[in-house]
């Protein structure tokens, strides 16, 4: 098998074909081509042409609307002339989210009463590429263990070992279906056998009409939940969470998941649905948010965007929900990036969580070594990281995060454009990536891997302090994790790499 570029997210097969996925860099695009939008990740802006062609809809926008001024009135008369798509209205956090709308409309909404500005959407790519690899698993039983650590694959799990997730599972911690994890991603194959059941779909919802009509184009005779992850991203992330552990264990079996879906099939997740997603997850109760997704961009000229970030990120902690991000794969130093902005470490209250993974593995079930190594790809910074988590090495496949891959993922192939200004050719469409039927692997290695572990172990500990408590549930992460690096906060590890028995009283 060809090996993956760094950072990728790799794929073994259960009975079928399968494929590797690179995770990061990130590099934002808009759903306008012409829009001045500065590439921040290894991509770089000589790929922004190419990418700009798999944004969300044509003609989404963020919309920042005036304080203390009607605009809903505005936004819907000019959404009405223009044949545009009201998304999102949150006037009390000053911002609005709008598709389908010509240029000539955005700039006439620019002008509307209560309207400060209208902003091409930033769509943060996240890099795709694919390999196929067999291997013959279809025997494996697929009952819910009696214990996370009888999972049948759990033995290649030595992220849930290096952060004493079995100590927490021994002492009882199993977390609670009163809790509940929103997984702000690509979706989440909610039939997977790690997944069944944990997922509330009443309350999952995908905020992506372009991915809702591939959907129903590949699976509308199904009757699938427009939650369905057609990426796998979403599926893996989601395990790291909450898992019945008939494959994989997850940081906790209980937790309720509900997904909103703000990313897509190729990769790509989209600022203000992202946004309008916060607002749609705390508003639906959850007491924990996961964003394994993100990026940069300039703040110069941008302080309007900055403030309204910071509102929806204000709202959620006021509200008592704690969100946890992903730090990024850029090896970049937070604390001297300048005029740059990382969405979203740079954002208040958030716990944003860098990478560790082994730096050998020769077999799938190890010997791992040294699996609390800083990856080389991870963030950091001692004013942005506020732990650390695995997230996968780099040497091997083996060293990667494992877990389910959804089985409703397609295999994509975006040719890029040979110019700039010639029209994108369609997409060719090259089968399932995890097909039904039969049950698929996925490996990868990246900050979005880290994230959900921090999730996973946040969620125990609303279980044990209380709803509504984000600040506290904040400082017992922080304070007992195990203290790597440098005494005290470490640039790498924040205050300590994640230790979910700890957290939870079943260590001293």
């Amino acid at each position: 098998m060809s090996a993956c570029r760094l950072h990728a997210l790799r794929v073994l097969v259960l009975g079928g074909l399968a494929g590797c996925w690179a995770e990061a860099p990130v590099t934002p695009v808009t759903t306008d081509p012409a829009a001045a939008v500065v590439g921040v990740g290894g991509l770089g802006a000589a790929s922004l042409s190419a990418v700009s062609g798999v944004a969300p809809s044509a003609g989404r926008y963020l919309v920042l609307l005036k304080d203390g001024q009607g605009s809903s009135d505005a936004l819907r008369a000019v959404l009405q002339d223009g044949g545009g798509r009201l998304e999102g209205l949150h006037e009390d956090l000053g911002f609005a989210v709008v598709s389908g709308l010509a240029a000539d409309a955005a700039e006439r909404l620019g002008r509307a009463a209560g309207v400060m500005a209208v902003e091409p959407d930033i769509e943060f790519s996240l890099g795709q590429v694919r390999e196929t690899e067999a291997l013959n698993g279809t025997e494996l039983g697929l009952e819910s263990a009696a214990a996370p650590q009888t999972a049948a694959l759990y033995a290649r799990q030595w992220n849930m070992r290096a952060v004493a997730a079995d100590a927490a599972w021994a002492g009882g911690f199993l977390g609670s279906s009163n809790v509940t994890v929103a997984i702000l991603d690509t979706g989440i194959d909610y039939l997977w056998p790690d997944l069944a059941g944990r997922v509330d779909l009443a309350r999952s919802i995908s905020l992506r009409p372009d991915e809702d009509a591939r959907l129903a184009t590949w699976f509308g005779p199904l009757g699938r939940h427009p939650i369905t992850d057609l990426n796998a991203h979403g599926t893996l992330v989601s395990s790291i969470v909450a898992s019945n552990s008939a494959l994989f264990a997850g940081v906790t079996t209980r937790t309720t998941l509900f997904g909103v879906k703000v990313c897509i099939v190729f990769n790509t997740c989209s600022t203000s649905a992202t946004l309008n997603g916060i607002v749609y997850a705390v508003d639906n109760g959850a007491d924990v948010i996961n964003m394994s997704l993100g990026g940069a961009f300039l703040k110069s000229g941008s302080r309007g965007f900055v403030s309204v970030i910071n509102r929806v990120f204000d709202y959620a902690n006021k509200h008592g929900t704690l969100i946890v991000v992903a730090a990024g794969n850029d090896s970049m130093d937070i604390d001297h990036s300048g005029n740059i902005y990382n969405t979203y470490c740079n954002s208040p209250h958030v716990v944003c969580v860098s990478a560790t993974g082994p730096t050998a593995a020769p077999t799938a079930a190890g010997p791992f070594t040294n699996p609390d190594a800083v990856a080389p790809y991870t963030n950091f910074g001692r004013s942005g990281i506020s732990l650390a988590a695995p997230g996968g090495g780099v040497t091997t496949g083996n060293a990667f995060v494992t877990g389910p891959c959804s089985s409703t993922a397609l295999a994509w192939f975006q040719p890029p454009r040979p110019t700039p200004e010639a029209p994108l050719p369609p997409p060719v469409i090259l089968g399932p990536g995890c097909p039904l039927p039969g049950l698929f692997l996925i490996r990868g290695a990246g900050t979005s891997f880290s994230s959900p572990h921090v999730a996973g172990a946040a969620a125990q500990l609303v279980a044990l302090l209380g709803r509504g408590r984000p600040a506290q549930v904040r400082a017992a992460l922080q304070s007992s994790a195990d203290d790597l690096g440098q005494a005290g906060t470490d640039p790498f590890y924040g205050k300590g790499r994640l230790n979910v028995a700890r957290a939870v009283g079943a260590i001293p």
